[in-house]
């Protein structure tokens, strides 16, 4: 399944199954085929992904520091795709909903 969020001055951000549900949990929204983040839910929205992306990014950097201090075998390198770079798009359509009013779907 693949998450399509919409919204009327944005293009559209598509996010595989996976990682459209934790972004939908990470903003406090039921995963699912369908829903709605409400124009006022919007700020709290953006602020819940800018806080978790600050943590993935603190437990990386303490994770390649006990790497380099030979705390542990295990090279944080590897991880692939960070959170950051998966929901900035997805940022930014909350941004520009909020700045033009307009709430932001999926699934419909």
């Amino acid at each position: 399944m693949l998450y399509r969020f919409k919204t009327k001055n944005a293009g559209d951000v598509i996010m595989l199954e996976p990682n459209g549900k934790r972004v939908l949990e990470i903003i406090g929204k039921e995963p699912g085929p369908q829903g709605i983040v409400l124009l006022e839910q919007l700020p709290v929205a953006i602020a819940a992904l800018q806080a978790a992306v600050a943590q993935e990014e603190l437990e990386f950097a303490q994770a390649r520091a006990a790497f380099e201090a030979g705390q542990t075998r295990e090279s944080p390198e590897g991880e692939g795709v960070h959170l950051r770079q998966r929901v900035q798009p997805f940022i930014e359509m909350l941004r520009i909903s909020l700045q033009h009013g307009d709430p932001v779907v999926w699934g419909v």
